[in-house]
């Protein structure tokens, strides 16, 4: 199974997974002594030039990142308009952007840039402080639908503007997130979208600010990013050999199956596998044994997410705990990781998997199959099986139930799943439906259970997908209704405690609740990317970053002439090439 491409709810890039550096001082930011320079990660030896194809999973509704979330718009719109600040891919502390230095007061609350000068729009005007109260106003505008990330600017109040290139945020509360938030959302011009409906900006920007413009599009079938040769930033040193290629394209498939048909044909470049059938099965044959097609492990610091069967809270039959818990105990995760995934995955037992080491070992118990336990706790919920149809009812409802999903590779799991419920009482219907219908059920919390893969950060933050008050906005993240005061109150000390590890503290108890009150039928992961690539491009020793999926791949490789030319030759004559390394650790390859 996939890794993180269910739902896809994060900040842009590398923002996700760091938290604020510095904040408790009221020095001045960049500290003295900061220089630009080149990045570690980015390689002396690539060239700019070529064009990429990757698999852009189905149709996004929108390339607007406040208005869908999902991983495509998040990384087109990356790409596109700017942040305030930066992350530095190696330190993770802050550094420049649109902002050139910053300040914050001593009571944490008050945050205070200047923007660069040279920063400029791609119609050549500069970028300003209205800009950037303009981004905003557009996201907290009650009009719009950025329910998610009106979660992070609802803790500030309306920013001030000093003067064209100086804006100040105040927040309403000290939180540890706040630089985060504010420092790392994307600043869009004014002047080309204030009088235009926010929420039908979805597919065209006229004007940007980033290192790519949106390219030719054609719905349903590929978008495609051209870099910008005038860029305001492109002579930067920590820019230096990187967004390299020329053209990024994603191409658009309704099934996974069909684009990794396309990958095998050479129509698309780089593939990552989430499917362990694949990368046990079909990674062999020629193109594979004669490296004209590289297999690899990536095992760099990504932070591990989780995935599993949400169910609606919200609405019958699951908003029992007993029923939830039952539907836990009726899923046999081992057996499906035998027989479907070659034992590739190990077994969730927590929300918070990379709190726990050897040292400091997860308590949640491994939930295995147990069908009387769980027979038990739907009886003591009520239900009783009706001897005419062989179906558990309970007030004079049977327990049927539909499981929405957009992905057919998750069927052969549903299918095994079902027959397990069925033999319990219980009807498990599959509800299909294309990208932009599930969403939209999503949004609308129009569903009794689904499957849900999260990715995570280095420092968590459990707000938005757990807090009481987020189970009732639209869009939102806490997708299963989840509500529980304890909770609440765990996540209102964690804000004001700038010590990590005292905040995964907190988060480890935290999990303790989760895990018992069963919002999700836990499922499986893995703590390694599986990629495969046609072996025409460059790339780093690490090959990709040591935060970052395997799209950072998209912003730190090249076109190697000399390599495509070898491939070329290399097939027509049937002749092999030297293999790459077929597992890269990211901290055996940096040298820094």
């Amino acid at each position: 199974m996939k890794r993180i491409i269910k739902i896809h709810i994060w900040l842009i890039a590398i923002l996700t997974a760091i938290s604020i550096s510095g904040v408790c001082s009221a020095e001045q930011f960049p500290k003295a002594g900061w220089k630009d320079r080149p990045d570690p990660l980015a390689s002396p030896l690539a060239v700019q030039g070529g064009e990429i194809v990757v698999f852009g999973g189905q149709y996004p509704k929108s390339l607007n990142y406040y208005l869908d979330n999902n991983v495509l718009s998040a990384e087109v719109f990356g790409v596109m308009y700017e942040t305030l600040l930066t992350i530095n891919p190696i330190t993770i502390e802050y550094e420049p952007g649109i902002a050139e230095r910053w300040s914050i007061s001593d009571d944490k609350k008050t945050f205070t840039f200047h923007l660069d000068p040279k920063a400029r729009w791609s119609d050549g005007r500069p970028i300003t402080a209205e800009d950037v109260k303009y981004t905003y106003d557009a996201v907290m505008d009650p009009k719009n639908l950025t329910g998610p990330h009106k979660i992070s600017m609802e803790r500030f109040h309306p920013p001030r503007v000093i003067d064209p290139k100086t804006i100040v945020f105040t927040a309403k509360t000290v939180h540890w997130k706040n630089m985060l938030a504010i420092g790392g959302f994307n600043v869009l011009p004014k002047h080309a979208f204030e009088n235009k409906d926010f929420n039908k900006v979805n597919f065209e920007f006229p004007v940007l600010s980033g290192p790519y413009r949106p390219g030719p599009m054609e719905e349903g079938i590929h978008i495609k990013l051209n870099r910008r040769s005038d860029w305001w930033q492109k002579d930067r040193l920590r820019y230096r050999n990187r967004f390299n290629f020329d053209t990024v394209t994603f191409k658009f498939f309704a099934e996974r199956e069909n684009a990794f048909q396309a990958f095998k044909k050479g129509k698309i470049d780089l593939f990552p596998v989430y499917t362990s059938r694949i990368w046990i099965q079909e990674t062999s044959g020629a193109d594979f044994f004669n490296n004209y097609i590289i297999k690899q492990k990536i095992h760099n610091q990504q932070p591990v997410g989780f995935q599993g069967f949400a169910m609606n809270l919200r609405r019958f039959p699951f908003e029992d705990t007993r029923v939830r818990k039952a539907m836990a105990l009726l899923l046999n995760r081992s057996e499906m990781n035998r027989t479907l995934m070659y034992n590739q995955y190990f077994l969730h037992r927590s929300y918070f998997e990379d709190l726990y080491t050897e040292e400091n070992p997860c308590p949640n118990p491994l939930i295995e199959p147990d069908k009387e336990t769980a027979r038990k706790l739907l009886a003591d919920a009520g239900w009783q099986v009706n001897s005419a149809t062989g179906y558990l009812e309970k007030d004079g409802r049977r327990f049927s139930f539909k499981f929405l999903t957009r992905d057919a590779s998750s069927e052969k799991f549903l299918s095994i799943y079902a027959e397990d419920l069925k033999d319990m009482g219980i009807e498990l219907v599959i509800d299909k439906k294309d990208w932009a219908s599930w969403a939209r059920d999503m949004d609308e919390f129009n569903y009794q259970m689904t499957w849900a893969a999260w990715s995570s950060g280095i420092f968590k933050d459990p707000e938005s997908m757990w807090l009481s008050e987020e189970a009732d906005r639209s869009g939102g993240t806490n997708i299963t209704g989840f509500k529980n005061d304890v909770v609440d109150g765990m996540i209102e000390k964690q804000k004001t405690i700038f010590d990590i590890e005292k905040r995964n503290d907190i988060y480890r108890e935290m999990d303790q609740i989760l895990f018992n009150a069963y919002p999700y039928v836990l499922l499986w992961n893995i703590d390694y990317i599986r990629l495969l690539y046609w072996n025409k491009f460059g790339t780093p020793p690490t090959v990709l970053s040591k935060y970052g999926a395997e799209n950072s791949a998209l912003w730190y490789w090249w076109s190697d002439p000399d390599a495509a030319a070898a491939l070329s030759d290399s097939m027509t004559n049937q002749l092999p090439l030297a293999p790459r390394e077929t597992t890269i650790r990211f901290d055996q390859q940096f040298k820094q």
